[in-house]
């Protein structure tokens, strides 16, 4: 498979059996769009049916993994309550996306990775971060329900009191701290993430597909059953953070920057 309907916004590039998907704004850090959720969500899809593909690593273009949702975006679905229910369900399908793709995908995380962003990283099944890079939810800062992977995923990786502490203030965690809270696997030098990550898609890539892709849904189940009822409530609250002064007031704040 060489086509790649997901261009400009998310790149392909081959490496013999592993598949790099690169998220390619590095002029908005990486800020998701419309355009580019959409992808996220049926990128994993898509490689799945490359008969050639093992392995799949996923991270930024620039300096950036990802700042999470961009700010023009968040306007426009203050009003439009059509697009905004269409991305809710959309957040869904990207969430239990990264459970059900059947190749493992691990995280190059180059730098900052914020919101989305920072669900984009944590989801994949093995994490390395580059030593500067750092994750942040600032969901409840901006005034919106942490509804697309915080609060659904992060209590199973860490203790829930952390988890709430960290989700409430939108703490920036470390490299380092990531590893220690079971959020990431492992800390690279900057600018050697992405081969550190590429080496280990390299090492899955030959192992037995069969026991690997299974042993992947396996442990993806308690994910799954923990989750996705915890993902539901979440989505349905953020949907109507939208609407709120609190989180109107803080997108003009940023915009205004």
């Amino acid at each position: 498979m060489t086509d790649n309907p997901f261009e400009p916004e998310l790149l392909i590039e081959r490496r013999g059996p592993v598949r790099i998907v690169t998220m390619n704004r590095p002029e908005a850090m990486n800020a998701v769009t419309a355009k580019l959720h959409d992808g996220l969500a049926r990128i994993w899809a898509h490689l799945a049916e490359d008969s050639d593909a093992r392995a799949i690593v996923l991270t930024g273009a620039g300096r950036a993994f990802s700042a999470g949702g961009d700010m023009e975006l968040f306007k426009e679905i203050q009003t439009d309550v059509e697009k905004r229910a269409a991305l809710i369900d959309q957040a869904r399908t990207l969430f239990l996306s990264f459970l059900d793709c059947p190749l493992p995908v691990v995280a190059a995380v180059n730098g900052p990775a914020v919101g989305l962003g920072c669900t984009l990283g944590v989801l994949c099944d093995l994490v390395y971060m580059a030593e500067s890079a750092y994750l942040s939810d600032p969901h409840v800062s901006v005034g919106l329900t942490a509804g697309d992977g915080g609060a659904p995923f992060w209590p199973l990786t860490m203790s829930i009191a952390k988890a709430k502490e960290l989700l409430f203030f939108g703490t920036r965690i470390s490299a380092g701290d990531a590893v220690g809270l079971g959020l990431a696997n492992g800390v690279t030098p900057d600018g050697e993430v992405l081969d550190k990550a590429v080496q280990v898609a390299e090492r899955l890539a030959a192992l037995p597909p069969q026991a690997l892709r299974t042993t992947k849904r396996a442990v993806n189940q308690y994910i799954r059953q923990v989750a996705t009822p915890i993902l539901e409530y979440a989505l349905a609250a953020e949907y109507v953070s939208y609407d709120m002064p609190e989180h109107h007031a803080a997108v003009e704040r940023f915009m205004g920057k």
